[in-house]
């Protein structure tokens, strides 16, 4: 690793000497990981199949959290201009910090004035639409009891659904339900280059505001979705 330069980088960021000793100290031992237990050359050659072998070894041998270890190593591959590996390390940190339900008001393009009868059932959170929406039955209750169409309670809990993966949320849960790829499962049975190249071409097409899904980001997409139960029944 450059550790002169990213020590350099984590001082101009206004990282104390204690931020960065841990920073320098994480990044080392997966550069470790990397060179001895992958066979690579040296960190640079790192690829995304690394970064979640590496979590993985570091969970399952210590029982320990990784989140602090993708601290790190996502400010050193932003540092590196690696932006499919900043990212992914990124996404990766935030499945493991507890976070409140997602709430639906802020999924892109739901209406606001929907989101309002739902809150009126009680229903304001992706946790919540799950568990009220689940079966075609229960949804047609809420269509019954909100005034709202059938085809619309089953978007947001489309939306939810989606919203279970890590690293999708209100714009990324938007994108694949407008790519077509609307549940867990649908993306789950794709390859993460399928996946990709679905979203790469609707972006295009379509023009949406939003970055299409990165070749790692969507490795990790397939294989988060692959290992989510099936909630949502159709």
């Amino acid at each position: 690793m450059d550790q002169e330069g990213f020590t350099l980088y984590l001082k101009r960021g206004g990282r104390s000497q204690n931020a960065i000793n841990r920073c320098v100290k994480y990044v080392q031992e997966f550069e470790r990981f990397v060179i001895d237990s992958r066979g690579k050359q040296k960190l640079a050659d790192a690829t995304s199949e690394d970064l979640i072998g590496f979590v993985d070894f570091v969970e399952r041998g210590s029982q320990q959290n990784a989140k602090g270890y993708l601290w790190a190593i996502r400010y050193y591959f932003n540092f590196q201009t690696n932006h499919e590996l900043h990212h992914l390390a990124g996404t990766m940190r935030e499945e493991r910090i507890f976070r409140d339900p997602f709430l639906l008001r802020d999924f892109r393009g739901v209406n606001q004035n929907f989101v309002l009868k739902l809150k009126k059932l009680g229903i304001c959170n992706a946790d919540q639409m799950l568990e009220a929406g689940k079966t075609p039955d229960s949804r047609r209750k809420i269509a019954r009891s909100t005034g709202l169409p059938e085809s619309v309670v089953l978007e947001f809990v489309k939306l939810s659904d989606l919203a279970r993966i890590p690293g999708v949320k209100g714009v990324r849960a938007r994108l694949y339900y407008e790519a077509g790829i609307d549940t867990v499962e649908k993306i789950a049975a794709l390859s993460p280059e399928e996946l990709r190249e679905i979203v790469v071409n609707y972006v295009a097409e379509s023009g949406f505001d939003g970055v299409a899904t990165l070749p790692a980001e969507a490795q990790y997409t397939v294989l988060k979705a692959k290992d989510l139960p099936r909630v949502v029944y159709f």
